[in-house]
C-alpha cells in the first residue's frame, strides 16, 4: 500500500467513527482538498453533510469556521471589517481590520444559496483569488484555503440561484442521496453511542496537502485519454461541430475549459489515491458527472421534459467513455 493509499483509508476510518458509509463522498471531498479546490454538496437536511465537513477539518488538522448562510447576511459579515480602536502607543484612534469567520482553512458555507448576490459576490473573491478586499485594501487568507459549501434542494423560498461563475469554481457538485436500509439501521443504532462525539486523530497536515500536489504532478495520463476528455468537454457546447443531436436538442450553454481541467486534475488524484502512477478510464468516469453537470444549463425544452443534467452527462460519458452500460439513445428524463 502506498502512503496515499494509506492516508486516504486512515481517513475514512477515522471519518467513519462519526460517519456512517459516504465513501464516494468522502473520496470526492478528499480529492478537492487534497487538490486546493472547493466543493458543494447538495442534499436535503438530516444526510450529515454538515458533520462530514467538520470531521474532514479534524482529520486533516486545519482551522475551520461554519457559517450559516441567510438572507440579511451582508459581505462584511464573513469577510471581516474596518474598526476604530484606541491605539495605546502613538496614541488617538485608528482604524484596523477585524478579520470574519472567513480567515480560516476550511470554510463552511452552509445552505449557501440563501444569502443575496452581494454575499456572494464577496465570497466569489475569497474563492477564486483566495483574498479578501476591504477598504481597498487586500488581505490574503490563510493556506491552503477551501470552501465546502451546503445547499438544500428542497425549500427554495427565500433562496438566491447560484451565478454560474460561481459554480464554474466548485471543482464538484456533490449529490448526497438518502441512506440504503441497511446504512440506516447502523446510523439509528449508533445515535445512542459515545464514539460519534469523540474527537478525531489528524492523519494530515497542511504539508502532506503541499506533498500531494508536487506528487500527483508525476502523475501521468496516456495522451489519448487526455483528447478523449477535452472531445467529451467541447461536445458539452451545442454549438459545438459535431456535437450529438440530444445536446443541441436540451443544452443552452455548455461546460468552459475549466471543466477539463478539473477533470484531469481530480482523475489523477484519484489515481494516486488508489496507489497508480497513471490515469484510467475509471479515473475519468468516476468524477466526469459530478464535475461536468453543474457547468451546463438546459434549455427550455429540456426543463419542460424533467431532464436533468446529470442525464446529459451519462449519455455523453457513453458515447466516449462507454461507461455505466448506457445506451446511445436519448437521455431520459430522471433524478439528478
Amino acid at each position: 500500500m502506498t502512503r496515499w493509499e494509506e492516508s486516504a483509508h486512515r481517513v475514512r476510518e477515522g471519518l467513519h467513527r462519526r460517519i456512517v458509509g459516504l465513501d464516494d463522498v468522502i473520496e470526492k471531498a478528499l480529492i478537492c482538498i487534497l487538490t486546493r479546490n472547493h466543493a458543494l454538496l447538495v442534499g436535503v437536511p438530516g444526510l450529515a453533510k454538515t458533520l462530514l465537513i467538520s470531521s474532514l477539518a479534524e482529520v486533516l488538522d486545519l482551522s475551520f469556521a461554519r457559517i450559516q448562510f441567510t438572507p440579511d447576511l451582508m459581505p462584511t459579515d464573513i469577510t471581516g471589517t474596518e474598526v476604530l480602536a484606541e491605539d495605546r502607543e502613538a496614541g488617538g484612534r485608528t482604524f484596523r481590520f477585524l478579520p470574519g469567520p472567513i480567515f480560516k482553512n476550511i470554510i463552511l458555507a452552509d445552505e449557501i444559496n440563501r444569502t443575496p448576490p452581494k454575499t456572494q459576490s464577496a465570497l466569489l473573491e475569497a474563492m477564486e483569488e483566495r483574498q479578501v478586499t476591504s477598504v481597498g485594501k487586500r488581505y490574503p487568507l490563510p493556506d491552503p484555503f477551501f470552501v465546502l459549501a451546503t445547499q438544500n434542494p428542497i425549500d427554495m423560498e427565500g433562496t438566491y440561484p447560484l451565478p454560474v461563475a460561481q459554480l464554474d469554481r466548485f471543482m464538484f457538485r456533490i449529490r448526497i442521496e438518502y441512506p440504503a436500509e441497511q446504512v440506516e439501521h447502523r446510523i439509528a443504532r449508533r445515535t445512542s453511542g459515545r464514539a460519534a462525539g469523540a474527537p478525531l486523530t489528524p492523519v494530515l497536515t497542511a504539508g502532506d496537502i503541499t506533498d500531494f500536489v508536487a506528487e500527483m504532478a508525476a502523475v501521468t495520463m496516456p495522451p489519448a485519454l487526455r483528447e478523449r476528455i477535452v472531445a467529451f468537454v467541447r461536445q458539452t457546447r451545442p454549438e459545438e461541430p459535431g456535437a450529438p443531436e440530444f445536446i443541441r436538442d436540451w443544452i443552452a450553454f455548455g461546460a468552459s475549459p475549466r471543466a477539463a481541467q478539473a477533470l484531469g486534475v481530480a482523475a489523477r488524484a484519484r489515481a494516486l489515491l488508489h496507489g497508480r502512477t497513471t490515469v484510467t478510464d475509471d479515473d475519468v468516469v468516476a468524477l466526469a458527472p459530478d464535475i461536468v453537470r453543474h457547468r451546463l444549463v438546459l434549455n427550455y425544452h429540456a426543463v419542460a421534459e424533467g431532464l436533468h443534467a446529470v442525464d446529459v452527462v451519462r449519455q455523453l460519458m457513453a458515447d466516449h467513455f462507454g461507461a455505466d452500460g448506457h445506451s446511445r439513445t436519448r437521455p431520459h428524463a430522471s433524478h439528478s
